[in-house]
């Protein structure tokens, strides 16, 4: 199938390593202009590199930023004032109990995991409305619906996203631009990776041994009983970016290898 992104513009926010490397990759192998993100020079230049190698004839460029931050996203939109896809995939996480989460930890989640998406949407959709085109995508997670009682910080941004996306799809129905949510689920990331290979030695068994522990104690509802690959879920995005997806619209589309029991 053509997604019909040969062309279009696309920014990935946070996009040096895992699921946002894997989407940049993918929308750069369907024709489009991907732009990687990361808060250094270094990383941001090895993605670029790393994706040229996969991609033939990739049109990849790297901007570093902060874009945790105003500033750092002041930034980098000086040097990507446009863009038809954007995929709002930066965040941050981090295991620890309810009572010590100190108010700073909750501002910081908040403005790194929301406010970085709500900046660069807010910046993007005007062009977007101009052109009658344009994709929005919130990369949340399935903590979105299934708060996770190790870090409800996290689980509060992840919601967060999949109501700030329905309520720009809100704001712009009838428009040719979509804005939607992707609730991916436990993803063998780079910080996923670095958990089961810490587990694996602390408890003195097999990186697969961890895994299958994982999905039958803190995730026993998993369909797919294993982690997903970066690539998969890119997939699932690079989809909801394509121009046959017009009719997904302020969605929070479940790509959580069926964690969430609910089926609606």
């Amino acid at each position: 199938m053509d997604f019909g992104l040969k062309g279009k513009s696309a920014v990935v926010s946070g996009s040096t390593a895992g699921i946002g490397f894997a989407i940049a990759a993918t929308l750069a192998a369907e024709g489009a202009r991907v732009t990687v993100n990361g808060r250094t020079a270094a990383r941001v230049t090895t993605a670029v590199e790393q994706i040229r190698q996969r991609v033939k004839n990739a049109d990849v460029r790297g901007i570093p930023a902060d874009l945790g931050t105003s500033r750092g996203v002041e930034a980098f939109l000086q040097q990507a004032p446009d863009a038809d896809i954007l995929v709002n995939n930066l965040g941050i996480f981090e295991v620890k109990s309810f009572l010590d989460i100190p108010d700073s930890d909750w501002l910081r989640f908040f403005e790194v995991n929301v406010l970085s998406g709500v900046r660069l949407s807010r910046h993007y959709l005007p062009g977007m409305l101009k052109k009658n085109w344009g994709r929005i995508i919130f990369i949340s997670s399935e903590s979105a619906q299934h708060t996770p009682v190790e870090m409800v910080h996290y689980g509060m941004t992840k919601t967060a996203q999949v109501a700030v996306a329905r309520g720009i799809a809100e704001s712009i129905a009838g428009t040719g631009v979509t804005a939607n949510s992707v609730l991916a689920g436990p993803t063998a990331s780079e910080g996923a990776s670095e958990f089961v290979d810490s587990m694996a030695k602390q408890q003195g068994v097999t990186k697969a041994e961890v895994e299958k522990q994982f999905f039958a104690s803190a995730r026993p509802t998993s369909l797919l009983k294993r982690f997903e690959t970066p690539e998969e879920v890119a997939a699932v995005v690079a989809f909801i970016a394509s121009t046959q997806a017009v009719s997904i619209n302020g969605s929070a589309v479940r790509a959580e290898g069926g964690v969430v029991r609910s089926i609606f």
